[in-house]
């Protein structure tokens, strides 16, 4: 697997997609730390670490839905890893007017595009929500 973080936010299309009430993703840091962004952003209802028939450790994330509908709307890939975008804090831009979130990696930490426009620090631009 080429892109885990790609690969982890089509999981969680596909499932909406279909309904599922949870998703089962290979387990990781990174992969953790976009979840608590998701988490504390309302998009997600939480994740759980667990592991595989095969022993291996795996997240599983509870979707959230209202109304029936996917709370997520869009899930966006930006940066990968054949072309990674990176931006100052300024620079990073906002989804839909504000009503979106930004999931970025910077050196204090992944976290969403108001918290490091408030931190002032700018990174790598991982994906989009609405």
């Amino acid at each position: 697997m080429n892109d885990p973080i790609a690969d982890m936010l089509t999981r969680i299309r596909n499932s909406q997609m279909r309904g599922k009430s949870t998703v089962s993703t290979p387990a990781s840091k990174l992969r953790a730390w976009v979840l608590d962004v998701l988490a504390d952003e309302g998009y997600i209802r939480g994740y759980e670490k667990g592991t595989d028939a095969k022993g291996h450790p795996t997240l599983e994330i509870s979707l959230k839905y209202y109304e029936g509908e996917p709370v997520i709307r869009e899930l966006q890939r930006v940066s990968t890893p054949g072309r990674r975008v990176y931006m100052g804090a300024n620079d990073i831009p906002q989804v839909r007017q504000g009503l979106g979130v930004s999931i970025v990696s910077t050196s204090r930490g992944v976290m969403s595009d108001a918290a490091a426009r408030s931190a002032n620090v700018g990174g790598e631009v991982l994906c989009k929500v609405f």
